[in-house]
C-alpha cells in the first residue's frame, strides 16, 4: 500500500473525489428523483449477454421497509449506516428459478458494474456510497425472501457525507495491480 496524498492528475475528478464514509447526515435525505437515477444507473451497467442479473431492495428512513434492512445490521455498520439517507441491499441472479443451473455464471461481475455505475451516479448527484456486507445475510434473506434463483450479495449505504474525505488515501500501487497475481 502506498499513502497517496491526492489522486494522480487526469483522473476524472467523479472518481478521485469517491471516497466510503463511515458517517452519514442523518437530516439529508435521497429524494425520489435520486433515487430513480440511482437505479437507472445501474440498469444501463454492462453485463454479459445482456443478462442484467441484478435486483434491488431500497429503504429509505421513514419508510416501513427500511426497520426491516436496519435489524440486520451487524453493530460495525449499524453505527454509521442508519443515518444514509439509502441503504440498498443488491441482490444477484445466480440460477435459474430454483434449479442448480447456472442463470450466469458471471452474474457477481455483473451487479459489481451495476453497483460502480450506481456509485459513480451517487457521486454525480453529491451523494456518498459505501458499500458493505456487514450484516446478517441469512437473517435478511430469511426477513426479504428473494425469488428462487437470486441471492443477496451486499449492501450499499448512501447519502450525504457528514465530513470530508480522510487526507490522503492507502491505495495499491498499479506496479502492484500488475504484478501481484503473478508473484513477480
Amino acid at each position: 500500500m502506498q499513502r497517496d496524498p491526492e489522486p494522480p492528475a487526469g483522473l476524472h475528478p467523479l472518481l478521485a473525489g469517491r471516497f466510503s464514509p463511515y458517517r452519514f447526515d442523518a437530516s439529508a435525505a435521497v429524494d425520489d428523483d435520486s433515487l430513480r437515477l440511482l437505479l437507472e444507473a445501474a440498469r444501463w451497467a454492462p453485463s454479459a449477454g445482456n443478462s442484467q442479473p441484478w435486483g434491488f431492495f431500497a429503504s429509505r428512513p421513514g419508510e416501513p421497509d427500511h426497520e426491516r434492512v436496519v435489524r440486520h445490521l451487524a453493530p460495525s455498520s449499524a453505527r454509521w449506516a442508519t443515518d444514509a439517507g439509502l441503504l440498498v441491499v443488491t441482490l444477484t441472479r445466480r440460477h435459474v428459478n430454483d434449479t442448480e443451473l447456472l442463470y450466469s455464471e458471471f452474474a457477481d461481475y455483473d451487479l459489481g458494474q451495476a453497483i460502480a455505475h450506481m456509485t459513480l451516479q451517487a457521486e454525480a448527484l453529491g451523494l456518498a456510497s459505501h458499500q458493505f456486507r456487514a450484516f446478517d445475510m441469512e437473517g435478511l434473506t430469511k426477513e426479504l425472501s428473494p425469488n428462487p434463483g437470486w441471492s443477496i450479495v451486499s449492501m450499499v449505504a448512501l447519502g450525504k457525507a457528514a465530513g470530508a474525505p480522510p487526507e490522503g488515501r492507502d491505495r495499491r500501487s498499479v506496479t502492484d495491480l500488475l504484478s501481484a497475481p503473478w508473484g513477480l
